[in-house]
């Protein structure tokens, strides 16, 4: 079966975002890349920094509420919409609940291919990836590091402290399962019907 969905997750700065530009570039078909923080852009002001929406500690730490939640998970339902109606979507995600994050886009994902991506970084070298950033709460990325990986299974892990965005890229495009070609689904009706 065709890979539909590629859920990509890690920590703030783990390098995740650099991974799904080179998986875009070397994929032979096109992806979209969505994620958390592509949500959060979309968010209306009223829900960035208030207890109802998202909230971002001076230590880095996130907390959601109630309205975000809900937003949340259309957001989800919606990615995974779009998955079942023929696109390729690569996520961008952070799981800050661990497993019960991942369960959210299973229950979504149900019935389509997904490949399950882990990106791990050392907290030290995500830290200092921050900093160099300056677009992120400073300490983010340490607090993130390991949190968003208890209890939560993949297909494949990558580790972003000492390997290129494109190495990692190249490790996860060999484990997309693509569509048979038109000439290879055809040998094997001939093979069958001979």
């Amino acid at each position: 079966m065709t890979t539909q969905v590629i859920v990509v997750n890690g920590g703030s700065s783990a390098g995740k975002s650099g991974i799904i530009r080179c998986l875009q570039a070397i994929l032979p078909d096109p992806w979209l890349a969505l994620g958390t923080d592509t949500m959060v852009e979309a968010l209306p002001a009223s829900l960035r920094g208030s207890d109802g929406g998202i909230e971002f500690a001076a230590d880095g730490q996130v907390s959601v509420g109630p309205e975000f939640r809900a937003l949340e998970a259309a957001w989800i339902e919606g990615i995974a919409a779009m998955a079942r109606a023929g696109a390729r979507v690569v996520v961008d995600e952070v799981f800050l609940g661990g497993p019960s994050s991942q369960r959210r886009w299973q229950q979504a994902l149900d019935g389509l291919r997904v490949l399950w991506v882990g990106v791990r970084c050392d907290a030290a070298v995500a830290a200092d990836r921050e900093l160099a950033r300056g677009d992120r709460a400073v300490g983010m990325a340490a607090a993130q590091a390991e949190v968003v990986h208890r209890g939560v299974a993949y297909d494949l892990e990558v580790d972003t402290t000492h390997t290129e965005a494109m190495e990692c890229a190249r490790s996860i495009a060999a484990r997309v399962e693509r569509p048979a070609s038109s000439s290879s689904a055809q040998n094997v009706r001939v093979r069958w019907g001979n």
